[in-house]
């Protein structure tokens, strides 16, 4: 027979394991975006360090893409024989032996190899944590995904801003990546052993590309160029400062952190702008601002006004992606499937067709032409009735 104190105590220590099961996917999303925030950073130190041209460095961005379509067999089996909590694990593992791979990768084919992994592995640790997300999310009623994503891109921020100071000790991305690894794959354990799911396989069902029709066609348009926008902006802002202004290696992956933590503050405030203003308005204006700022980091004298110019962009950007996908979610399953298809597919395309514009006419005309996108993006954003 258990005393009162004994009884105390373990609701006491039962109460506390509940406290530090909610941090565990916080962590994990952190965790996250702190290792794609540190590979996107260390993007330009990587491609000097190979020697690629601006075509070259496309086609090994487009494979990170390839590898996220190839890994939804990947994940679905994962998850259906392994449940969501073994998959973030094995899958987490696996992404930060990816990484690695990709910091000393020595030649173009095997960067090529290792980032087409990276976007498998991704991808399927993607899809473990938002899984298990989504089931705690219906288990306690409580909405949870957007402060998790916005804790996903603060991790962003923080890995791009490591890569920064990395580069600027002269630090190369494989030492980097090694470094990083360890206490990554400490929390990654910690938060796996903390997370309150069990191993049940789940079926996960495969996504497949289909074109939204009617009025969600504008939602899928505005979808796709601003994934094009945002991927391009993360993939070549820190080239564009390192061949237009020659900025150090320290310097150039700022524009990504100026970027990022623009865009994070904006998305803090974003649900209260559209409870007074709507959508629509936010976002036609915004991405009109965005447009700015790119023009402006594009014709600025100096680096240092050229961050100012992306973390405009960034705050013009932010709420694009949220409000598009809310009002796409409002009309089903269905239709928000068929517009996140269309904005992946922007995802992949966005990088490689930069890469080609700026082999072929130079860094500044592959930025401006970004800042074109944001512009169209606000055309059809005015145009669209969904966005309320």
């Amino acid at each position: 027979m258990q005393t009162p104190r004994r009884t105390s105590a373990i609701a006491s220590r039962s109460q506390s394991m509940v406290q530090a099961q909610q941090y565990a996917l916080p962590v994990l999303f952190s965790l996250f975006g702190v290792i794609m925030g540190s590979w996107a950073g260390r993007i330009p130190s990587m491609a000097e360090r190979v020697h690629v041209s601006h075509s070259a460095l496309s086609m090994v961005l487009l494979c990170g893409g390839l590898g996220a379509v190839l890994s939804y067999p990947v994940s679905s089996r994962m998850m259906a024989s392994l449940g969501a909590r073994k998959t973030m694990l094995f899958a987490g593992l696996a992404l930060l032996c990816v990484l690695i791979a990709i910091g000393v990768a020595p030649a173009v084919p095997l960067l090529m190899l290792a980032v087409l992994s990276l976007g498998i592995t991704a991808s399927t640790f993607d899809v473990a944590i938002n899984s298990s997300a989504t089931e705690r999310e219906k288990r306690t009623g409580k909405s949870e995904l957007s402060k998790l994503h916005g804790l996903g891109c603060a991790g962003g921020l923080a890995g791009a801003t490591l890569g920064s100071l990395m580069a600027s000790l002269h630090i190369a991305p494989g030492t980097h990546f090694m470094m990083l690894a360890a206490p990554l794959a400490v929390a990654l354990y910690f938060a796996y052993s903390l997370l309150d799911a069990d191993d049940v396989g789940q079926k996960v069902e495969k996504k497949s590309f289909s074109l939204p029709r009617g009025p969600l066609l504008f939602l899928g348009a505005i979808g796709f160029l601003g994934s094009m926008a945002e991927g391009s902006i993360a993939d070549w802002s820190g080239v564009f400062l390192k061949e237009h202004f020659g900025a150090s290696d320290g310097l150039a992956p700022l524009a990504l952190s100026a970027f990022s933590v623009m865009m994070l503050m904006a998305r803090l405030v974003g649900d209260k702008l559209k409870t007074r203003y709507g959508a629509r308005p936010l976002v036609t204006s915004g991405s009109m601002l965005g447009a700015a700022g790119l023009f402006f980091a594009v014709l600025s004298p100096n680096a240092y006004l050229a961050l100012a110019g992306f973390a405009v962009a960034g705050l013009g950007l932010a709420l694009v992606f949220p409000f598009v996908f809310s009002a796409a979610g409002a009309q089903g399953p269905v239709a928000l499937a068929g517009v996140a298809s269309m904005a992946y597919s922007g995802s992949l395309m966005g990088p490689p067709v930069i890469g080609a514009i700026a082999q072929g006419m130079g860094m500044q005309v592959a930025i401006a032409y970004v800042g074109g996108l944001a512009a169209l993006i606000a055309f059809v954003a005015s145009r669209s009735r969904m966005l309320k």
